[in-house]
């Protein structure tokens, strides 16, 4: 698995999937034959993530290969961070709550010996332990080993949640608010209330071809119980009819201005942000600090390529900034440092997909499903 921190190996990658292992993407994708054999999925979340290539390139792309009905199950997991992240917008609240709980939770538990083992990767059950070590060494997991990793968390080791959420949050490559918070409540069975997920030794055995012994879990636990409800908020994600000659803050999340919806537009300068650990609740790791400073700098180049105006900018200096469009952040520690900071010189620019997406976000994922031929007709 190689995730070289540019948009061209990004393109590569994706083409090399679609043309050598889409077609098995069905059939194969819930098998983890570890870090070493990952040609059953495509391990572009880590650029999708950072908007180096955007989900309907991707889709596109799958298209151009084969028809809506044989890729109906790999569309459906590149729209699932679409659907996470509408969800999160139209509940914002979820993560706020977390947040708060997070703070409480490491001091309660920042010397507990449970906790401890389980971040070095010492404790009794071996699978765990080598995708502890495989998530701060590639800084990726397989989608169905984060599945199993935080149900044992959870309900083998009775770890909270919003713990486990944070290790994630600190080192994957992919980590985003949306896809990892909502998840890990998934797991727990408070995202959607009374279904938990369990993982059981034979399905661990099945999906890693018996590469694991020793897989003591406990199977027969209810799920997780939260008392919070969240109403759903009423937003709208507007841009304006007509362009000021202004400049363009770009996050971490867009890493890929000149496949925007907005990249004829004329901006004066277009602005990386860096957002650094100072400014964030959850500290990220070394090697996902760099993955997202290379991923800036590889932009920048490309931008100066096209003899764009760019420059990269470390967030605490957009206070000083006169008015300002802003590539939309999504929820998360990017949006809450604006929010906190009260900064009203900023004004949001959407993607047309998520504006065609985030309105049907309203309930679960197999409400969502249905809506998917028309968001693809919506750019195809």
């Amino acid at each position: 698995m190689e995730l070289k921190a540019t948009r061209a190996s990004a393109i590569g990658n994706l083409e090399n999937f679609v043309e050598n292992n889409l077609g098995e993407y069905s059939k194969l994708r819930n098998f983890d034959f570890g870090p070493n054999k990952r040609s059953n999925t495509s391990c572009l979340s880590p650029y999708i993530t950072h908007g180096v290539i955007n989900e309907t390139e991707v889709i596109k792309k799958s298209l151009d290969k084969f028809s809506f009905s044989k890729n109906e199950k790999f569309i459906q997991e590149i729209l699932w961070r679409t659907y996470w992240k509408g969800w999160m917008e139209l509940r914002s609240g979820v993560w706020d709550d977390y947040l708060i709980d997070l703070k409480k939770i490491k001091e309660e538990f920042k010397d507990n010996r449970d906790y401890l083992d389980a971040i070095e990767g010492n404790t009794k059950i071996e699978c765990f332990n080598e995708w502890v070590n495989e998530l701060k060494t590639y800084n990726y997991l397989h989608n169905h080993t984060r599945m199993w990793f935080a149900s044992i968390w959870i309900f083998t080791l009775e770890l909270p949640w919003q713990l486990g959420a944070e290790l994630f949050m600190q080192h994957l490559y992919d980590g985003d608010t949306a896809s990892n918070t909502l998840g890990w409540r998934w797991v727990a069975g408070i995202q959607t209330q009374g279904k938990h997920y369990l993982a059981s030794e034979w399905n661990i055995k099945k999906f890693t071809n018996n590469r694991f012994q020793n897989i003591k879990l406990n199977e027969n636990v209810p799920p997780k119980i939260s008392g919070k409800n969240y109403t759903i908020l009423h937003k709208t994600f507007e841009n304006p009819l007509n362009f000021e000659n202004k400049d363009l803050l770009v996050f971490e999340n867009n890493l890929s201005f000149e496949i925007t919806d907005f990249a004829n537009q004329k901006f004066r300068k277009i602005l990386l942000v860096v957002n650094k650990n100072e400014n964030r609740n959850i500290q990220l790791s070394e090697n996902v600090v760099k993955f997202k400073a290379s991923l800036i700098e590889d932009q920048r180049k490309r931008l100066e390529d096209k003899s764009i105006d760019c420059k990269i900018i470390d967030i605490n200096e957009i206070k000083n900034l006169e008015s300002c469009y802003c590539l939309y952040p999504t929820v998360g520690e990017n949006l809450d440092y604006i929010n906190q900071n009260s900064l009203k010189n900023i004004e949001f620019l959407f993607r047309k997909l998520d504006q065609n997406s985030w309105k049907f976000c309203n309930k679960g994922f197999f409400n969502f499903k249905k809506y998917i031929p028309k968001i693809i007709s919506s750019f195809s």
